[in-house]
């Protein structure tokens, strides 16, 4: 099943057949005082680095979340897709939580965007889904509900199932453009959601070959050495049927773990994709030295 989303000149196909899709969080003002300054100054130029240093480090989708309080959250959304557009012709994952701002964020967008996020809620799937479908965008879906963030993967396929259900018949959203985000959860907080969420991943993809994605630095989350634990968990997640991940694509060892389990699980046919960059990387690291010892 693909999941088809693209900017006005590039398009990224999200399938089990396909190269795990790196979708770059940082364009987030999350935890980023500074950045937030910036953005209530009016001043978005930061984002502008943002959408470079990803780019450099291997996104194919750039996540753009403009949740700042005290702002006007639909203006500011609808100015940094023009930005990031401007700037680089990668597809775009519109990310908030704000129904007005998606919608200024859709109508800004050129493409087929992905949009993030709804969950099992009635009054949160009545709100967006008629946006995604307006649009003809894909969606994320995260299996929780007004009650609870269920921890059973049981719980979490009963909360798709309906996701699934609503989508589909009610809304008329194409199957292949609902991905599940089947929730990481920390595992500092509790030992056990790694099993929890490779379990669901499995799950999703054995009954519906749905798409999936997480927040992968959700699982490391308070932890120390994040990279060395995101690098271990996307390549089991994606073993299990992760498809994409919203994750830091500055980060070289998570980056790298990824493509090297694209190598591992057939999707970089002939390792040529590995071989290519590695061998660029040798080149670059020669020259390199040949300048410092001129």
């Amino acid at each position: 099943m693909h999941t088809v989303i693209r900017s006005a000149s590039q398009e990224v196909v999200l399938g089990h057949d396909q190269k795990f899709c790196i979708i770059g969080e940082r364009i987030n003002p999350t935890g980023r005082r500074i950045f937030q300054e910036q953005l209530r100054a009016g001043d978005l130029s930061a984002i502008e680095r943002d959408v470079a240093a990803q780019v450099a480090g291997g996104a194919m989708v750039l996540d753009v979340n403009m949740g700042v309080p005290l702002t006007d959250e639909a203006d500011l959304l609808g100015r940094a897709i023009r930005l990031v557009q401007s700037t680089c012709d990668l597809p775009i994952c519109i990310d908030s939580s704000v129904v007005e701002a998606l919608e200024v964020g859709l109508q800004a967008y050129e493409g087929r965007a992905l949009v993030n996020s709804i969950t099992a809620e009635d009054d949160r799937m009545a709100a967006i889904l008629p946006l995604v479908k307006k649009y003809d965008a894909a969606v994320i879906a995260l299996p929780n509900d007004h009650d609870e963030i269920p921890m059973e993967p049981e719980k979490r396929i009963e909360l798709v199932e309906k996701i699934v259900r609503v989508a589909t018949t009610e809304y008329g959203i194409a199957l292949e453009d609902i991905v599940i985000d089947p929730l990481a959860m920390p595992i500092g907080a509790d030992p056990q959601v790694g099993r929890s969420f490779f379990n669901t991943v499995s799950m999703i993809r054995e009954r519906w070959g749905l798409n999936t994605t997480c927040g992968a630095g959700n699982n490391s989350f308070g932890m120390p050495g994040r990279d060395d634990l995101g690098a271990s968990f996307l390549p089991m997640a994606i073993a299990s049927g992760l498809t994409s991940a919203i994750m830091d694509a500055r980060s070289p060892r998570m980056v790298r773990a990824v493509k090297a389990a694209d190598v591992v699980m057939g999707n970089d046919e002939w390792g040529m994709a590995w071989i290519s960059e590695h061998r660029a990387a040798q080149a670059a690291e020669k020259a390199a030295q040949e300048a410092a010892s001129a």
